[in-house]
């Protein structure tokens, strides 16, 4: 019974986390998209009109920030970001297993810093009365950053228990034998 109710919880799980890993790149795909193409235009319009459109150079650097961070979010769910790992190349199995966790956990807690100070920076920024252009209030363009690094925080955490999982069952089969 437990069985069952443990295996259509992980079901459930892994269908909310395909359907949120959608959502990223859709975003992602979406925003470059359109960093594209108003960046397109408006080279085109300096070009053929002798001037742009003064609000896409501010959009862009907005849409610049926020694609650079769904980037580093898709980077973390597929471990493809950048690490420093000649320690891990040249341990032994074990010893990377455990130098996966440590480095996963310091990870964590850095990306869980940066998102407490820049929700921090948000909530003032919305305080202030910040703007980005135009009209535009700043904060809810700001808003990716303590979100993503909150994100990047959960995933390496959870990388880390991961490891430790990996760790902890090669120990057990390696004493059952």
């Amino acid at each position: 019974m437990l069985k069952n109710i443990a295996a259509i919880g992980q079901k459930y799980t892994r269908n909310i986390v395909r359907v949120l890993h959608i959502i990223e790149d859709t975003i992602l795909v979406t925003l470059l998209l359109a960093m594209i193409l108003l960046a397109g235009y408006d080279i085109l319009a300096r070009t053929l009109f002798g001037g742009g459109v003064a609000w896409i150079s501010p959009i862009l650097k907005i849409m610049v920030l926020w694609v650079g961070l769904l980037g580093a979010l898709l980077a973390t769910r597929t471990k493809e970001h950048i690490s420093i790992d000649i320690v891990g190349r040249l341990a032994p199995t074990f010893i990377k297993h455990l130098l996966s966790i440590v480095t996963s956990l310091i990870s964590a807690a850095v990306c869980i810093l940066i998102a407490w100070h820049s929700q921090e920076f948000v909530k003032f920024s919305k305080e202030f009365g910040d703007i980005a252009f135009a009209r535009v209030p700043a904060w809810p363009l700001q808003i990716i950053i303590p979100i993503s690094f909150a994100i990047m925080g959960l995933r390496f955490f959870l990388q880390s228990i991961s490891a430790f999982v990996a760790v902890m069952t090669r120990t057990a089969s390696t004493e059952t034998r």
